[in-house]
Protein backbone atom coordinates (compact mmCIF):
# COMPACT_ATOMS: atom_id res chain seq x y z
CA UNK A 1 0.00 0.00 0.00
CA UNK A 2 2.84 2.33 0.77
CA UNK A 3 5.01 1.69 -2.62
CA UNK A 4 1.41 2.61 -4.06
CA UNK A 5 1.43 5.78 -2.20
CA UNK A 6 5.05 7.03 -3.38
CA UNK A 7 3.85 5.58 -6.98
CA UNK A 8 0.58 7.86 -7.00
CA UNK A 9 2.61 11.01 -5.41
CA UNK A 10 5.52 11.04 -7.55
CA UNK A 11 2.76 11.63 -10.58
CA UNK A 12 1.24 14.38 -9.20
CA UNK A 13 2.05 18.05 -10.30
CA UNK A 14 4.14 20.59 -7.72
CA UNK A 15 2.12 22.70 -6.09
CA UNK A 16 2.71 25.98 -7.47
CA UNK A 17 0.67 29.18 -5.55
CA UNK A 18 -1.18 31.64 -7.92
CA UNK A 19 0.29 35.10 -8.82
CA UNK A 20 -1.61 38.26 -8.64
CA UNK A 21 -4.39 38.58 -11.02
CA UNK A 22 -3.84 41.24 -13.65
CA UNK A 23 -7.12 43.45 -11.81
CA UNK A 24 -5.32 43.55 -8.85
CA UNK A 25 -1.80 44.53 -9.62
CA UNK A 26 -2.31 47.99 -7.93
CA UNK A 27 -2.80 46.27 -5.08
CA UNK A 28 1.19 44.96 -5.41
CA UNK A 29 2.90 41.17 -4.68
CA UNK A 30 -0.05 38.75 -3.09
CA UNK A 31 1.58 37.47 -0.50
CA UNK A 32 2.31 33.84 -0.24
CA UNK A 33 2.31 31.30 2.38
CA UNK A 34 6.09 31.87 3.30
CA UNK A 35 5.95 35.89 3.54
CA UNK A 36 2.50 35.32 5.81
CA UNK A 37 4.92 32.79 7.89
CA UNK A 38 7.77 35.68 8.16
CA UNK A 39 5.46 37.90 9.25
CA UNK A 40 3.48 35.51 12.08
CA UNK A 41 6.68 34.79 13.29
CA UNK A 42 7.48 38.43 13.49
CA UNK A 43 4.45 39.67 15.13
CA UNK A 44 4.78 36.72 17.61
CA UNK A 45 8.35 37.15 18.80
CA UNK A 46 7.35 40.96 19.52
CA UNK A 47 4.23 39.97 21.71
CA UNK A 48 7.07 37.60 23.87
CA UNK A 49 8.85 40.49 24.04
CA UNK A 50 6.25 42.54 25.25
CA UNK A 51 4.74 40.10 27.78
CA UNK A 52 8.20 39.70 29.04
CA UNK A 53 9.13 43.52 29.60
CA UNK A 54 5.20 43.47 31.46
CA UNK A 55 6.10 40.38 33.50
CA UNK A 56 9.62 42.24 34.78
CA UNK A 57 7.93 45.55 35.59
CA UNK A 58 5.67 43.90 37.94
CA UNK A 59 8.07 41.75 39.85
CA UNK A 60 10.73 44.40 40.09
CA UNK A 61 11.87 45.28 43.10
CA UNK A 62 11.66 48.91 44.08
CA UNK A 63 14.36 48.57 46.50
CA UNK A 64 16.94 47.88 43.73
CA UNK A 65 19.84 50.04 42.67
CA UNK A 66 21.80 50.54 39.87
CA UNK A 67 25.18 52.70 39.35
CA UNK A 68 23.36 54.19 36.19
CA UNK A 69 20.98 55.91 38.55
CA UNK A 70 24.28 57.97 39.25
CA UNK A 71 25.57 58.46 36.63
CA UNK A 72 22.16 59.44 34.35
CA UNK A 73 19.40 61.68 34.71
CA UNK A 74 15.93 61.84 32.80
CA UNK A 75 15.13 64.40 30.00
CA UNK A 76 11.56 64.45 28.55
CA UNK A 77 10.98 60.96 29.50
CA UNK A 78 14.96 60.13 27.60
CA UNK A 79 17.59 58.85 29.85
CA UNK A 80 20.90 60.93 29.18
CA UNK A 81 24.32 60.03 30.63
CA UNK A 82 26.02 62.48 32.82
CA UNK A 83 29.64 61.64 31.58
CA UNK A 84 29.92 64.62 29.43
CA UNK A 85 29.20 67.09 32.24
CA UNK A 86 31.58 65.30 34.62
CA UNK A 87 34.13 65.83 32.61
CA UNK A 88 34.18 69.39 31.96
CA UNK A 89 34.40 69.80 35.47
CA UNK A 90 37.90 68.81 35.66
CA UNK A 91 39.94 71.04 34.58
CA UNK A 92 43.40 69.77 32.25
CA UNK A 93 45.62 70.88 35.14
CA UNK A 94 43.86 68.93 37.98
CA UNK A 95 43.43 65.53 35.35
CA UNK A 96 47.66 66.25 34.81
CA UNK A 97 48.22 66.15 38.80
CA UNK A 98 45.90 62.91 39.04
CA UNK A 99 48.50 61.39 36.56
CA UNK A 100 51.80 63.18 38.44
CA UNK A 101 50.09 61.87 41.76
CA UNK A 102 49.79 57.97 39.67
CA UNK A 103 53.34 58.09 38.95
CA UNK A 104 54.74 58.97 41.98
CA UNK A 105 52.99 56.29 43.84
CA UNK A 106 54.13 53.80 41.25
CA UNK A 107 57.57 54.64 41.38
CA UNK A 108 57.54 54.34 44.90
CA UNK A 109 56.41 51.02 44.79
CA UNK A 110 58.94 49.97 42.14
CA UNK A 111 61.64 51.59 44.18
CA UNK A 112 60.91 50.11 47.55
CA UNK A 113 60.57 46.60 45.22
CA UNK A 114 63.73 47.02 43.59
CA UNK A 115 65.59 47.35 47.16
CA UNK A 116 64.04 44.01 48.28
CA UNK A 117 65.45 42.73 45.22
CA UNK A 118 69.15 43.78 45.66
CA UNK A 119 68.73 42.55 48.92
CA UNK A 120 67.85 38.97 48.38
CA UNK A 121 70.73 39.25 45.49
CA UNK A 122 72.82 40.06 48.40
CA UNK A 123 71.68 37.20 50.61
CA UNK A 124 71.20 34.44 47.65
CA UNK A 125 74.47 36.17 46.28
CA UNK A 126 73.25 33.92 43.04
CA UNK A 127 75.62 30.87 43.75
CA UNK A 128 73.89 28.56 41.42
CA UNK A 129 72.58 30.50 38.82
CA UNK A 130 73.27 29.25 35.24
CA UNK A 131 73.49 32.89 33.29
CA UNK A 132 76.14 34.26 36.02
CA UNK A 133 79.63 34.93 34.99
CA UNK A 134 82.15 32.39 36.53
CA UNK A 135 84.72 34.21 38.48
CA UNK A 136 88.62 33.66 37.82
CA UNK A 137 90.68 32.06 41.30
CA UNK A 138 94.52 33.14 40.72
CA UNK A 139 97.10 31.66 42.69
CA UNK A 140 100.78 32.66 42.49
CA UNK A 141 103.94 30.18 43.11
CA UNK A 142 107.05 31.27 42.82
CA UNK A 143 109.10 29.59 40.63
CA UNK A 144 107.54 27.85 37.22
CA UNK A 145 108.47 24.60 38.42
CA UNK A 146 105.47 24.67 41.03
CA UNK A 147 103.46 25.64 37.68
CA UNK A 148 103.97 22.44 36.27
CA UNK A 149 103.52 20.33 39.43
CA UNK A 150 100.95 22.44 40.93
CA UNK A 151 98.07 20.23 42.09
CA UNK A 152 94.66 21.98 42.79
CA UNK A 153 93.15 19.25 44.88
CA UNK A 154 96.19 19.35 47.10
CA UNK A 155 96.46 23.31 46.98
CA UNK A 156 92.67 23.20 48.32
CA UNK A 157 92.43 20.16 50.62
CA UNK A 158 89.66 18.58 49.44
CA UNK A 159 88.02 16.20 47.58
CA UNK A 160 88.10 16.53 43.30
CA UNK A 161 84.54 16.07 43.39
CA UNK A 162 84.17 19.63 44.87
CA UNK A 163 86.85 21.24 43.26
CA UNK A 164 84.56 22.53 40.80
CA UNK A 165 81.88 24.38 43.62
CA UNK A 166 82.15 27.81 44.29
CA UNK A 167 80.34 27.58 47.44
CA UNK A 168 79.74 25.10 50.37
CA UNK A 169 83.42 23.82 49.49
CA UNK A 170 84.61 21.73 52.85
CA UNK A 171 87.97 20.75 52.95
CA UNK A 172 89.37 17.00 54.30
CA UNK A 173 89.49 17.33 57.96
CA UNK A 174 86.00 18.90 58.27
CA UNK A 175 85.09 15.86 56.02
CA UNK A 176 86.67 13.39 58.32
CA UNK A 177 85.05 14.91 61.51
CA UNK A 178 81.56 15.17 59.49
CA UNK A 179 81.58 11.79 58.18
CA UNK A 180 79.46 10.03 61.19
CA UNK A 181 76.52 12.71 61.08
CA UNK A 182 76.22 11.76 57.10
CA UNK A 183 72.69 11.13 57.69
CA UNK A 184 71.79 14.08 59.14
CA UNK A 185 73.93 16.21 57.10
CA UNK A 186 72.38 15.06 53.77
CA UNK A 187 68.72 15.80 55.54
CA UNK A 188 70.01 19.14 56.19
CA UNK A 189 71.40 19.88 52.77
CA UNK A 190 68.38 18.98 51.03
CA UNK A 191 66.59 21.09 53.53
CA UNK A 192 69.13 23.89 52.75
CA UNK A 193 68.39 23.15 48.82
CA UNK A 194 64.74 23.40 49.31
CA UNK A 195 65.05 27.15 50.88
CA UNK A 196 67.36 27.83 48.41
CA UNK A 197 65.33 27.03 45.55
CA UNK A 198 62.24 28.77 47.30
CA UNK A 199 64.01 32.19 48.18
CA UNK A 200 65.22 32.14 44.07
CA UNK A 201 61.62 31.76 42.83
CA UNK A 202 60.69 34.59 45.19
CA UNK A 203 63.51 36.31 43.32
CA UNK A 204 62.69 36.30 40.31
CA UNK A 205 58.77 37.02 40.95
CA UNK A 206 59.90 40.25 42.40
CA UNK A 207 61.81 40.86 39.49
CA UNK A 208 58.93 40.16 36.88
CA UNK A 209 57.10 42.61 39.25
CA UNK A 210 59.09 45.41 39.22
CA UNK A 211 59.50 45.23 35.29
CA UNK A 212 55.66 45.55 35.21
CA UNK A 213 55.73 48.61 37.43
CA UNK A 214 58.39 50.22 35.48
CA UNK A 215 56.39 49.31 32.29
CA UNK A 216 53.07 50.82 34.35
CA UNK A 217 54.78 53.95 35.20
CA UNK A 218 56.31 54.56 31.33
CA UNK A 219 51.90 54.15 30.06
CA UNK A 220 51.36 56.90 32.69
CA UNK A 221 53.60 59.19 31.80
CA UNK A 222 52.57 58.76 28.40
CA UNK A 223 49.41 59.28 28.67
CA UNK A 224 50.21 62.56 30.49
CA UNK A 225 52.35 64.02 27.83
CA UNK A 226 49.27 63.32 25.51
CA UNK A 227 47.33 65.88 27.05
CA UNK A 228 49.51 68.57 25.92
CA UNK A 229 47.83 70.03 23.49
CA UNK A 230 50.52 69.71 20.35
CA UNK A 231 51.69 67.83 17.15
CA UNK A 232 51.97 64.53 17.64
CA UNK A 233 53.09 61.05 15.78
CA UNK A 234 53.18 57.30 16.86
CA UNK A 235 56.27 55.86 16.23
CA UNK A 236 55.44 52.46 17.90
CA UNK A 237 52.31 50.69 19.11
CA UNK A 238 51.17 49.90 22.71
CA UNK A 239 52.00 46.77 24.11
CA UNK A 240 51.54 44.26 26.83
CA UNK A 241 55.16 44.83 27.63
CA UNK A 242 55.83 48.88 26.41
CA UNK A 243 54.26 52.27 26.44
CA UNK A 244 53.65 53.51 23.30
CA UNK A 245 56.14 55.93 21.33
CA UNK A 246 55.21 59.26 20.13
CA UNK A 247 57.08 61.93 17.97
CA UNK A 248 56.40 65.53 19.27
CA UNK A 249 56.87 68.39 17.40
CA UNK A 250 59.47 70.67 18.70
CA UNK A 251 58.64 73.61 20.79
CA UNK A 252 60.97 76.64 21.33
CA UNK A 253 60.42 77.17 25.72
CA UNK A 254 60.73 80.77 26.84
Amino acid sequence: MSSFRKALKSRQRNHHERSQPNFRNNLGLLEKKKDYKLRANDHHKKQNTLAALRKKALEKNPDEFYHKMISSKLEDGVHVMKKAEEESVMTEEQKKMMRTQDIKYVEMKRVAEAKKIERLKGELHLLDAESKQKNKHTFFVDSKKEVQTFNLVSHLDTVPELVDRVFNRPTLKILETKSIQGTVDSRSVKKLNRQRKHQYKILSQRIDREKKMFVISQKIQTRKDLQDKSKKLKVKKETRNAAAIYKFEAKRKR
